[in-house]
Formats: structure tokens, sequence, C-alpha cells
């Protein structure tokens, strides 16, 4: 059982708007993918060691974004994320953009990294110190709610 990892804080500035006035979608992406990075330097696992200690690094084979309310220029933001499963050869993180000043939930994102051998252009089985590190931060939700 882990708590959840802060990951990134920001602000909505007014060209992240659209014609209706809140934050366009296109403009999540770029809040979590840098999340994302700064999540495996906090799991002790940052890109700069990943391929010259373990031979792999990760791509993100799957992102699912779930927009539940808007933002508006001024607000801002905190994400924050968790390990929420792990295969063998890749890993899922749940991650929350939260308002910094209310803690409302304005987005979720749900990713899967795939572990990939930069030499034979190939998925690759998920190193097993990797592992260790990674079930150290496993999120366990009903836990985190009978807490």
């Amino acid at each position: 059982m882990s708590a959840r990892l802060e990951l990134l804080r920001g602000v909505v500035h007014p060209w992240h708007h659209d014609h209706f006035g809140h934050m366009n979608v296109r403009h999540y992406a770029p809040f979590f993918d840098d999340a994302v990075y700064h999540m495996w330097t906090r799991l002790g696992l940052p890109y700069a060691t990943m391929i010259p200690r373990h031979g792999v690094h990760t791509v993100t084979a799957q992102a699912t974004t779930r927009f539940e309310r808007e933002l508006s220029a001024g607000d801002l933001i905190v994400v924050d994320g968790v390990v929420s499963r792990i295969g063998g050869k890749s890993c899922s993180f749940h991650l929350r953009m939260l308002n910094a000043d209310t803690d409302a939930v304005h987005a979720t994102y749900d990713l899967v990294e795939v572990f990939f051998d930069p030499k034979t252009r190939a998925s690759a089985q998920m190193p097993a110190d990797v592992r260790a590190r990674l079930e150290a931060y496993l999120f366990d939700e009903e836990a985190q709610a009978d807490a």
C-alpha cells in the first residue's frame, strides 16, 4: 500500500483556453506526460539511469484521459500518481489532476508503460530489481479506502 506521489504543479493560462472558455482537452496531455517523467524519478528509477543500469526503458503503450471538471485561466493544478498494476513486461499508473486550492479532481490519466529494449526495438521483460521497486509503491485502493 503506497501513498500517492506528487508529481507536478502548474497553472492554467489563457492560451490553454478554447472557444468555450475553458482549458482545451489537448492541453491536459502535456501536463500528464511531464508528470510521468517525474513519476519514474519519484519511484527511484529515473530515465537517466534506466538504460545504463537496466538495459531497458519504457514507452507509453496506452493512455486514457477522463475529464471530470473544467479548468479556467488562473487555476492552479497538482498532478499526483500511483502504481496501479504490475505485469511481466509492463506496469500501469493512475494519475489525477487536482485543483491545488480545492483538491477537486479535474481529470484522471490511466496509462500502460511497456518495458522496451532499445537494441532489439521490442518489448522486454521487466528487470527484477525494477519490479521490486514498483511493488514497494503498488497502490492498494481498498486499503486506502479503509484508512
